[in-house]
């Protein structure tokens, strides 16, 4: 992928792919003519390049100098925006660091096997993995010849960090329950392979089943739409359409990404309901567009997560393997904002 650094006013992709709105690895497919891109995003991704005049350095494309520290960063096919403010973190935390950094977008039909051949033939001195690991590719990574981090995910002798996603179900789940709501919605994506997505769900019914409430199978949803692996507006916007049929209606809905959000917060307005006087929303990632509409969020601190996992990748490159790897669970905070804001009545049933 293009270095991540301009030559011109020190523009980068993150930027890019922050004024386009879509995702890091969207905008280094576009860039280096890789991949399926819808034409309307290919074209915003354009604009935005054009708009901000961002150079890709050329030079990334090949080996880096000798002596000169390669380290990369594999990410899953889905990744959402939300994964920008990581990779930002991440290229925060090397400053004052010569190294070229890599992005590996691990494609969406064998991702684990990406990650396995990548491990065995990559030329890189250090690795961030973002996501879940297959058994097999944590088999690889626990023996590899060079550090590596993991993000998302606790993976025994390796560097870890991960979210406490069932934490931050039951956070979104008891806000609104503390609200009065009782027909509390969920809205995710359509794949069941999902650790992070089940384990929120699981918190949401636990502070259900605390506060006396039945969980009701019916008032979960998910879109079908597939762009990023069912992370998109549209699959936001198809669930929420599906939850309002429920009888009795939905007061609350919770959605496991802030992107199913903003589709779900479009989808009531096309049905003439009110954020948050028909239907409070809360969201799950806390990304810039949540706190500029007034979007409830949960926030993961991505941006300090990357530089925490960049610093400790740095320092294995420096001291070596430690004796007892870092296994560091982040906990989740709750940002109350307009869309579930508790001082307005709630609907009548």
């Amino acid at each position: 992928m293009p270095n991540d650094r301009s030559d011109e006013g020190n523009v980068t992709i993150y930027d890019v792919a922050e004024e386009a709105s879509v995702s890091v690895a969207t905008v280094s497919r576009f860039l280096n003519g890789s991949g399926k891109i819808a034409e309307p995003t290919a074209e915003r991704v354009r604009a935005a390049v054009e708009a901000l005049r961002y150079q890709p350095d050329r030079t990334a494309r090949t080996l880096a100098e000798p002596g000169r520290r390669v380290l990369a960063v594999a990410v899953p096919s889905f990744i959402t925006p939300f994964h920008n403010a990581l990779l930002k973190g991440i290229r925060f935390g090397l400053r004052g660091f010569e190294c070229d950094l890599l992005l590996r977008d691990l494609g969406s039909e064998d991702a684990a096997g990406e990650l396995t051949h990548f491990l065995q033939h990559g030329a890189v001195d250090g690795l961030l993995v973002v996501g879940g690991l297959s058994e097999t590719a944590r088999r690889e990574l626990q023996h590899w010849r060079a550090p590596a981090v993991v993000i998302g995910a606790a993976v025994a002798e390796i560097d870890s960090f991960f979210w406490d996603d069932a934490a931050g179900g039951r956070l979104a789940a008891e806000h609104l329950l503390a609200a009065g709501h009782r027909r509390v919605g969920v809205i995710q994506s359509a794949r069941t392979d999902l650790a992070f997505q089940e384990q929120r769900v699981a918190g949401y019914r636990q502070a259900l089943e605390a506060a006396g409430v039945a969980y009701d199978p019916a008032l979960t949803a998910s879109g079908h739409a597939q762009k990023h692996a069912g992370f998109s507006e549209e699959a936001g916007h198809e669930a929420m359409t599906h939850l309002l049929d429920a009888a009795p209606p939905v007061t609350a809905v919770f959605a496991l990404s802030d992107v199913h959000a903003m589709g779900a917060w479009a989808a009531l307005r096309d049905a003439g309901r009110r954020v948050p006087e028909d239907v409070a929303l809360v969201g799950y990632d806390d990304v810039k567009t949540s706190q500029f509409v007034g979007l409830t969020s949960v926030s993961q601190d991505m941006h300090r997560v990357g530089e925490r996992a960049i610093d400790c990748l740095l320092d294995r490159l420096r001291s070596g393997p430690p004796e007892d790897p870092l296994s560091v669970r982040i906990e989740p905070t709750l940002h109350p904002r307009r869309s579930s804001d508790v001082s307005r009545e709630l609907p009548s049933s």
